[in-house]
């Protein structure tokens, strides 16, 4: 065969490879343990947890401690369900979530497993505040399936990069009537180049994707007992966008308002707080009250986290404790920030706070 012919078939293949990879699954995660370290928000730190808050026997969220209290859900929600067996899935505007008819314990498991057999390691893991999360892994079905890697891939698999990284966070949540709300939320970053010479590289936020957060619901689905065909039908059925957030101030306070009621507010605000990486180390919905951890930036370059400087300062700070308020009338809510003595809070802090979640609520 002479050269030019060799260069055709070989264009061909590595087309036919292209196309091949576009038609298969376009998700295999494998847990980042080499590269460059992802600077880690110092938020995703837990403080040790006090024993009153540990229930014997498995997982229990913050607010299932008030269970006996806990707001039912609203007469007039407009939240969609569709369910097969004990688990179903629910739709309120652009967020989907999981409601499964067994207790939180008995689900923790199989949700550790379900993450570690699609590619992650656990970084969090705790039962006792129903949250676990992975560390930062990569899509590999990203990468180009060219004849060369199909052939070098297996050998060389650290020289291959998509230059992305995602992570997930879990959250189960007891209801009233005994079964348990599973909710999970995306946090992504890519790597850029820092200069036009291209000689070095940083890890920076890429947006949130909704899609990868709902194929994986749908795939937690499978795993606790939905068939592939009924699961994939369920979750592809179209949501309607929520109205976004508006900043306003109250006595010289920030404020989010929502054009929803408590039951729609206080999930979304619970998703944001999830999406932007915030520690929450309680919640009360019967109080509509998410308590949170903000960590300012550190005091080194080395532990300051891509969180800290989307704030935007620099210098040493204590961990600092607010609390994130829902509060709401009729079909309108209301969002503040209060500090750790239940103040409202006019601080720069509050301010950014605020902002964050805003822009995720867009």
């Amino acid at each position: 065969m002479n050269p030019t012919a060799r260069l055709g078939l070989l264009g061909l293949t590595i087309a036919l490879s292209a196309c091949s990879a576009l038609d298969g699954e376009k998700i295999d995660y494998k847990s980042a343990t080499k590269g460059p370290t992802l600077e880690v928000p110092p938020d995703l730190q837990q403080l040790s947890r006090e024993s009153r808050y540990t229930v014997p026997g498995g997982v229990v969220s913050a607010n299932a401690l008030q269970a006996g209290q806990a707001a039912q859900p609203s007469a007039t929600s407009t939240a969609a369900a569709a369910a097969l067996g004990d688990v179903r899935i629910e739709r309120d505007g652009n967020q989907r979530w999981l409601v499964v008819k067994r207790p939180a314990d008995q689900l923790w498991d199989p949700v550790r497993e379900f993450w570690t057999e699609n590619g992650f390691t656990l970084a969090l893991d705790q039962s006792n505040v129903g949250i676990m999360e992975t560390d930062w892994a990569e899509n590999r079905a990203k990468l180009p399936q060219d004849i060369i890697r199909s052939t070098l891939g297996k050998v060389f698999e650290s020289l291959y990069s998509t230059g992305e990284r995602d992570k997930f966070r879990t959250r189960l949540e007891r209801a009233a009537d005994g079964s348990t709300e599973i909710y999970i939320s995306h946090r992504g970053m890519v790597e850029v180049y820092t200069s036009a010479a291209k000689d070095s590289t940083i890890w920076q936020p890429r947006p949130v994707s909704p899609e990868l957060e709902t194929e994986f619901l749908r795939r937690l689905m499978v795993k606790l007992g939905v068939s592939e065909e009924q699961s994939k039908a369920i979750a592809a059925a179209p949501v309607q966008l929520p109205p976004s957030a508006r900043i306003a101030s109250v006595g010289g306070a920030p404020v989010l308002q929502l054009d929803e009621g408590f039951d729609r507010a206080w999930r979304r605000i619970g998703l944001a707080l999830d999406r932007t990486g915030f520690t929450v180390e309680d919640r009360d919905r019967s109080q509509g009250v998410y308590f949170v951890r903000y960590v300012a930036p550190g005091t080194d370059k080395e532990k300051e986290g891509f969180f800290s400087k989307l704030f935007g300062s620099k210098g040493a700070t204590p961990p600092l404790k607010y609390r994130v308020v829902v509060r709401s009338e009729g079909n309108a809510s209301t969002v503040s920030v209060l500090n750790a003595a239940g103040a409202p809070e006019t601080s720069a802090n509050a301010q950014s706070i605020v902002r964050v979640l805003a822009a995720d609520l867009k």
